[in-house]
């Protein structure tokens, strides 16, 4: 704060006036010390003055609000869970959009709250110095999504999951394989599609252009209208069970039953998977342990190699060799 003060040409209370949004400090005064808090990366701790140890005992979560119902509540159900066995509480963060400077926001708040690690359950790209400087001073877990350097990265081969998605069509003897695939600026859906264009490359298939949803079922079903409008494919790969759901009740309504006209694949096999009409076939991914884990990751130190899951392919009834023509 003497930093910040000397820079601004203010006094030490001052900067804690501005840093407080206090009336008696003038907009003039009140930018300059902005200005230099920014240049010189200060960060105020609430937390830190208020406990003696100077630890919070708080883990920041930071989900999105759209991306699966199911996988943000069984993500944030495993954090709770660890977290509290260990004695931390969790503050939740959630951005409306896949957005660095939303993110870039709700890192910055939970960092002024003083929280002794943090969860990243996002899915950007792109990051920001800003998100480096945080997420190397607060050790950092990232469920898979953004990256940053000082990061440990936990989660499944997205890769393998889009590669033994449709190599299991492949096997079956379908000839080529569609992907409803979800939105561009996931990790995931960028590399889950990789996968299925890697396999088809593999086996000399050229891949049809891609059908981006954006994870919900509203957006599998609008596609599958599509699909079941090509009387050719015999083969999808959703990029989500709950697509994959939209998709089964659009080829249902175009009188096209799965898996006899159409084998569906997805990933993540959520409870609702094993349900469906019929039970889905799909890569799983266990939300609730990659929460839980993470938390551990946490408490473990930085000196710690983060876990990287093997995808696994559980095989349902949605799939079947194609259909003699």
């Amino acid at each position: 704060m003497a930093d910040v003060a000397l820079a601004a040409g203010v006094s030490a209370q001052t900067v804690s006036r501005a840093l407080r949004d206090s009336p008696n400090v003038s907009p003039e005064t009140k930018r300059r010390v902005l200005a230099a808090v920014d240049q010189l990366g200060y960060r105020f701790n609430s937390a830190a003055r208020m406990l003696s140890s100077g630890r919070s005992h708080t883990i920041g979560l930071v989900l999105m609000q759209s991306g699966g119902y199911y996988s943000r509540s069984a993500v944030t159900a495993g954090v709770e869970a660890a977290a509290g066995e260990a004695g931390f509480a969790v503050t939740i963060a959630t951005i409306a959009a896949p957005d660095t400077g939303l993110l870039e926001r709700s890192l910055s708040k939970l960092a002024d709250q003083g929280v002794d690690g943090i969860i990243l359950a996002v899915p950007l790209i792109s990051t920001t110095q800003k998100m480096e400087d945080i997420t190397r001073d607060i050790p950092t877990v990232t469920l898979d999504g953004s990256r940053t350097a000082g990061a440990l990265v936990l989660g499944i081969d997205q890769l393998e999951a889009g590669r033994l998605a449709t190599q299991h069509l492949l096997d079956l003897g379908h000839r080529q394989v569609w992907h409803i695939s979800g939105p561009d600026e996931w990790i995931e859906a960028r590399q889950r599609r990789q996968g299925w264009q890697e396999c088809l490359a593999a086996a000399g298939i050229e891949a049809p252009p891609p059908l981006e949803g954006d994870w919900t079922p509203d957006s599998g079903y609008r596609l599958g209208q599509v699909v079941a409008l090509i009387p050719d494919v015999t083969a999808v790969f959703a990029a989500s069970d709950e697509m994959a759901f939209g998709v089964i009740r659009a080829m249902r309504e175009r009188g096209r039953r799965v898996p006899d006209d159409l084998s569906i694949v997805s990933v993540d096999d959520i409870a609702l998977a094993a349900y469906c009409s019929p039970p889905l076939t799909t890569v799983r991914q266990d939300f609730y342990s990659c929460g839980a884990t993470a938390v551990a990751l946490l408490l473990q130190g930085p000196d710690v190699d983060a876990p990287f899951v093997p995808a696994t392919l559980t095989v349902r009834a949605s799939t079947a060799p194609p259909a003699a023509r």
